[in-house]
């Protein structure tokens, strides 16, 4: 009784900082506006992308941004996977199997304007992504931890059109995933990144 209360007053925990974090963001939101326009007014051609959708909020704002392009949105729409929080125990964080899984589909494509556009990805990335043959201007990696963030930018940077753009949400997050995927990519292939100074303390990469 005890475990199944701390486990409800936990998840209700989470979630109330996730709704006070994703509707707040102001200076990621207008980040990611100044650079839509950037993209659509230098008429570069490729989908658009989110790795880590949980409610949509922010793919929402992307499907408006980004109107006429396919945007695809990879998740597991279950919350973290056992294989991911396996690794993630490397870094000393309280991940745990199923956080973030309060989600659906349906509840995600009730957010979107543009839902001829949208393409549902539902798994465990990159497995989803295997038949995926696409290029990309913009991609939001939000996953918070480490395997699926740096998966994510190798898979994606591969695949980024010249003058695209990649924003890594969560790099001074709560886990510490993230960060570590960022600088390990950063460092391997002598990319550099800018951070932001939005709530969770995102970069970003270009090309």
């Amino acid at each position: 009784m005890f475990n199944a209360l701390a486990r409800l007053m936990r998840e209700i925990v989470i979630t109330w900082l996730i709704r006070v974090f994703t509707t707040n963001d102001i200076v990621r939101y207008q980040m990611l506006k100044l650079i839509a326009d950037e993209i659509n007014e230098k008429k570069l051609t490729g989908c658009v992308a989110e790795l880590g959708v949980y409610k949509g909020d922010f793919a929402q704002r992307i499907n408006r941004q980004f109107p006429e392009r396919k945007l695809y949105l990879f998740d597991t729409f279950e919350g973290f996977d056992e294989r991911d929080v396996k690794v993630e125990k490397e870094f000393d964080t309280y991940a745990r199997k199923n956080d973030f899984r309060n989600n659906n589909t349906a509840l995600v494509m009730k957010k979107m304007k543009h839902t001829r556009n949208c393409i549902i990805k539902k798994g465990w990335f990159p497995e989803t992504a295997e038949n995926v043959e696409e290029r990309f201007v913009f991609v939001s990696i939000d996953t918070d931890l480490f395997a699926p963030t740096y998966i994510g930018l190798k898979y994606f940077y591969e695949r980024l059109e010249e003058g695209g753009y990649i924003f890594v949400h969560d790099y001074n997050g709560k886990l510490y995933g993230a960060k570590e995927a960022v600088q390990k990519f950063s460092k391997e292939h002598n990319i550099p990144y800018v951070p932001l100074s939005d709530l969770c303390g995102s970069v970003v990469f270009s090309k």
